[in-house]
This record gives C-alpha cells, structure tokens and sequence, in this order.
C-alpha cells in the first residue's frame, strides 16, 4: 500500500508514545526537543547542517490522510482516540534552527522543535532521518572541497546510493560546495547544475576507440570530454586530440596511479598542443585522496561512492532529545537524561558562537534557559525561527546555504582544515542550566 504521505516515513514507536500520552495526559503538555551530536563523527574538526530545507518542504504535507489512517487500523493497535487524533495532526508548533550550511560541533543546538508532547514527538523520525543525512553528505563535500581548494568537484554518486538518496546527496554536496552533479532528478528538483561525459561502455560498444571518440565529438563538439583509460591511456589521448583537435575540452582518467596518470597527460597534452584541455579525474576519490592530488596537475574532480556514503561516516549521529516541559500556564521544568555515556543539558539552549578580534571563531557558547552573555558584536547568534504557526517562515533556499557553508567554514581556525582526526575546531562551553536532573526519579 502506498499512502503517498510523509506522515509514515516514521518509526512504530512514535504513535504508541502519543497513544499512551494521550491516556496519561502528557500528549497536551508543552515541550521543547532539541536536536545536536554529542560528538562530531570520526572525529572530524565540524560538521555542517543540511537537510533543513527538505525538511522544511515536507513538513506541511505531514498529514495522516485516509490511507495512511486505513494501514495504522489494520496493522496496528492503535486506539480508535489515537487514530482520530492522527486524523487532525497537523504541526502547530514552532521550530528555530541553524541555518542551512552552518557549520556545528558537539551539542550545537542545530534545530529546536517547541510544541505539545504529541505533536514535537511524531516529528522525530523525519527530523533525524533527513538531518543525518544530508549533513553526514554535506560534511563530507566540505572536506572535499576545502581539499581540492579552487578545482571543482563533481558530484556523481547516482549509482552507489538509494535513488531518492541519490537527489537527496546531490543537493547536500551542492550546499557543502561541489560545483555541480550528475543527478538529472537533483538537477529538475534543485536547479543544481548537471552535467555528465560517457562511460567506458560506450566506448567498447564502437568498432574502436577512434570511432567512439569521433562519434562523441559529433554529438557534442570538440569542448566534450572525452574517456582515453578504456584501452591505452597514451594512445587515447593521442586518438582523442586527433580526432577533436587541439581545442578538446577535456580528458577523463578513470583508472591507474591517478598523480602519476595526470603528470603524465599533461605533458602529453602539451606536446601535441592541446595546452587548455583540462584533465578530470574519477576513480572512487575521497578527500584524502583529493588531498594527494593536490600536486598533480589536475583540474576537476569526480566523486561518486565516497560522497554519497559520508566518506566513511554515513550519519551525523544527531539524536533529538527533550530538554524541558511544563503544564498548560506553568513554568518549564528542564529534563536530561543521566544514562552513562548520553549524559544531556537540561534546559533550552541558546547557541552564540564567540570571535576574537579577527572575525576567527573561537568558541561555540550554548546558553542553558537563555542566551550566554554577553552576545554582542561580534558574537553571532546561531538559531533563527523557521516555521511558526504551521507555516513556513524562514527557508531561505539552497544557494543561501550554499553561500553560508562557504562563509562559516572561512571563519574556523586554519586548524579546522586538517583532514586527521582530532579534537573539533573550537570548543564548546556550556553556561547556566544543569547538566542532570536531581530528582533521581526523573
């Protein structure tokens, strides 16, 4: 059965916290959950949010239409009270976030969802589902980027990934600053540039390469690029630059010792006079072997496999816990979990990020129960409100994120470019609030 509504791109558990709220009286009571990492995954030095707008898209369809509420009747035990209020959910509340693209540490205050129990909890599972994502992919790209520095990188990870994943990475990479992506679907959603070359297959499907390549050049003009490893690398170079001339606009290496392969087409290309013909190279890439690239006299790169699985980190690790509550009219009585190793903050937070006199962070400061003082210029504050009232109010769309990935990133420490494992770029400091409940009972 497909419903064809978000509402069930979520966890069981979910509706059996709202029916037993229902029952006990907790489902109306006001809440305030946060979503954040305790750490930042292998130990990078920042993470970056994405994901916000895609959330921000999906949540007025969250609705429990009739199909949805037909399987919940017939595969579940929900009680018909529980599926009369489905019936009527729509999201009320409120929800401040760090804007798309920021970057974030540990216990970054990345999104707050303010509502009754009932309402804030069903959100849980897409909330973390579309944040874990496309952050762990937008971290990646950021590496990425940050180590090709001003070569563009191509996002082409389509065939390694799920295929709503696969739209789903391109626009996280385009945020985390790849240039464009292979992803057609990415491209009519977002409006992410495409583009794309050939594959060996086409290439062996012709009589010879020379046909292949004449038939390309045909097709597109002597500014395509052209795949010369199928066979030979030399003699493909050699065959592409006679077919399409000097004027060739570029060459893909997909296989080999990549540095020493582009070292040696370079040479190649200028000895036969194709001086401006630009080398691409593919060939399951990651940052650090981007970073070894760095010599070599490359002039793109594609990443496929890498990217769209977070280069070995696959989630952000973002959890979304409740950090306060209080009775209709009464006041907020903050909450934390005390078990060992997932220790929180009671409290709401309010994160300032700190800069010294150079415009370079130095410090993400989380305001427990109100913002950290002082928070004067330069110190940023880091969430905005992005829905009130069931209705959108703050998507400001994906070359803004885009624009502010660049930008927060080029206000970290030198430090935080480092690809090793280490402690993150600034630290994080906790003022006010409390770190556990006193009542034990909590």
């Amino acid at each position: 059965m497909d419903t064809g509504t978000p509402a069930l791109l979520t966890d069981h558990y979910e509706l059996t916290m709202v029916e037993a709220a229902l029952r006990s009286g907790a489902a109306d009571r006001r809440c305030v959950f946060e979503v954040f990492g305790r750490s930042l995954p292998g130990r990078r030095r920042y993470g970056v949010v994405a994901g916000l707008g895609r959330l921000l898209d999906t949540l007025p369809r969250f609705t429990f239409d009739a199909a949805a509420l037909a399987f919940l009747a017939q595969t579940t035990t929900l009680d018909r009270p529980t599926r009369e209020w489905l019936a009527a959910y729509r999201f009320t509340g409120t929800i401040h976030a760090y804007a798309e693209g920021e970057v974030y540490f540990p216990g970054s205050p990345v999104l707050t969802v303010e509502g009754t129990f009932a309402e804030c909890v069903v959100l849980e599972t897409l909330i973390l589902s579309i944040l874990n994502h496309d952050s762990a992919v937008a971290t990646a790209a950021a590496r990425m980027t940050a180590a090709a520095g001003d070569r563009p990188c191509i996002e082409m990870g389509s065939r390694r990934t799920h295929e709503v994943a696969a739209v789903a990475s391109a626009r996280a990479a385009y945020i985390g600053g790849f240039a464009a992506s292979s992803n057609l679907a990415a491209g009519a959603r977002w409006g992410i540039p495409t583009m794309g070359t050939a594959a060996h297959a086409f290439t062996l499907v012709h009589d010879d390469e020379r046909s292949a390549f004449a038939a390309q050049v045909d097709a597109l003009g002597p500014g395509t690029t052209l795949l010369v490893d199928t066979y030979d690398v030399e003699r493909g170079i050699r065959t592409a630059v006679e077919v399409a001339g000097p004027d060739l606009g570029a060459i893909r290496l997909d296989s080999g010792d990549l540095p020493t392969q582009a070292r040696n087409a370079r040479t190649l290309l200028d000895e036969l006079g194709a001086t401006k013909t630009r080398i691409v190279v593919t060939s399951d890439l990651d940052e650090f072997a981007i970073a070894g690239l760095a010599s070599a006299p490359v002039d793109a790169y594609g990443v496929g496999t890498s990217l769209v699985t977070g280069s070995g980190e696959p989630t952000a690790g973002f959890v979304y816990k409740l950090a306060e509550y209080a009775e209709p009219g009464g006041s907020p009585v903050p909450v934390a979990k005390r078990s060992v190793g997932k220790v929180s903050f009671g409290g709401r937070k309010i994160g300032v990020r700190r800069y010294d006199g150079n415009g370079v962070a130095r410090a993400e400061v989380l305001g427990v129960d109100g913002p950290p003082a002082p928070a004067v210029a330069p110190d940023r504050v880091l969430q905005s409100t992005v829905f009130s009232a069931g209705s959108v109010v703050g998507n400001h769309g994906l070359e803004a994120a885009r624009t502010r990935c660049r930008d927060s990133i080029g206000e970290l420490p030198l430090a935080a470019m480092k690809l090793s494992a280490g402690d993150p770029a600034i630290p994080t400091h906790y003022e006010g609030g409390t770190s556990v409940q006193e009542d034990a009972g909590r």
